[in-house]
């Protein structure tokens, strides 16, 4: 069986070394063949690596002299920080030493420096940010893009980032023949911009993927869909307001279940409860989008993300490097090219 390599920036983020470090430790006790490389100040990592024991065959160092800052504009640091830990562990993947590599740094640098490495696969236009939300159906999660990659994007992008989320939901989540829905303010046909009501055109049009029509934003976590699609501007409202509202119904609930002795002794007494539902709406659960349309796979971790939250984003790298989504997406769309 071939080893899976992933190549982790681990001075990205917020965090840097005291994440991703335990982190890449936690995923390499769970899956005995993977081989990971950990990017970044070797005196740094060394002395990180320290106080733990872990497999030496399977955990190497690559040393990378600079790090990307987190409000680095993206120009900057691909012009001035070419042996930045960001770009050493994306070189790895463009010099077939990595499958894949994940980085919790900055998202404009790792877009514009993983597109500028890796390119983007042959007839797409652009890459785009993928993730997984929650959904009412606790076997089922949706899978969303762009969620901020492309703020302004023609509708033949967003027919090809369906085509691009056909793909890795049916790669990665096993799903044969997924269903593909655009994000709209309402189903009926006259609902809608200029952009969605173009590509609602376009996509209706394609017989290698299963189109289902408008969705709006109320039913994204009903679990009728499996791929939404929409522009990356209202992609990131989305996330950011999902994730927001996971920390306020949580903040919510903690506040009233501590009022007073009563309503403390509800909360014991409904705290599997609770922490079952808190379980389902953590964002650490879904800590891992993919930048699609690469020649590579590249995780991008949430920036504050905890050790936890991070070793959610290297199994998404795993999944990724596994299943070669880029290579699966490659050949579908040079299919639909074809029957354009």
């Amino acid at each position: 069986m071939p080893v899976t390599t992933i190549a982790i920036d681990a001075m990205g983020g917020d965090h840097g070394p005291p994440v991703t470090v335990p982190a890449a430790l936690e995923v390499l006790s769970k899956y005995p063949e993977l081989h990971l490389i950990l990017v970044g100040d070797e005196a740094v990592l060394r002395q990180a690596l320290q106080s733990h024991s872990y497999p030496a065959n399977r955990l190497e160092i690559q040393h990378a002299s600079q790090r990307v800052e987190m409000n680095e504009l993206p120009s900057q640091a691909l012009r001035t920080k070419k042996d930045s830990s960001m770009r050493v562990a994306i070189n790895l993947i463009k010099e077939g030493k990595a499958q894949a590599c994940v980085s919790a740094g900055n998202t404009g640098a790792l877009m514009a420096t993983a597109r500028f490495v890796l390119k983007t696969l042959p007839g797409v236009d652009r890459p785009a940010i993928v993730s997984t939300f929650p959904t009412m159906n606790p076997q089922k999660n949706v899978r969303m893009l762009d969620l901020g990659a492309n703020v302004d994007s023609k509708a033949e992008d967003l027919v090809q980032f369906a085509v691009m989320g056909s793909v890795l939901a049916s790669a990665v989540d096993n799903i044969e023949n997924p269903k593909i829905c655009l994000l709209n303010i309402g189903e009926e046909e006259i609902k809608g911009n200029e952009q969605v009501k173009q590509t609602a055109q376009l996509l209706s049009q394609l017989k290698s993927i299963n189109y289902a029509g408008y969705i709006e934003g109320d039913a994204i976590y009903q679990g009728d869909a499996d791929v939404i699609v929409c522009d990356g501007f209202v992609g990131n409202v989305a996330l950011k307001t999902t994730e927001g509202v996971a920390i306020f119904i949580g903040k919510m609930i903690k506040e009233a279940f501590m009022r007073n002795w009563l309503t403390k002794l509800i909360g014991l007494i409904t705290k599997p409860i609770l922490k079952s539902f808190a379980k389902r709406i953590d964002p650490a659960r879904y800590n891992g989008a993919t930048f699609i349309g690469l020649q590579g796979t590249v995780i991008k971790s949430h920036g504050g993300a905890s050790v936890h939250s991070f070793v959610h984003a290297i199994e998404e790298a795993i999944v990724g490097a596994e299943k070669n989504v880029p290579e699966r997406i490659r050949h579908k769309v040079e299919q639909l090219l074809r029957n354009l």
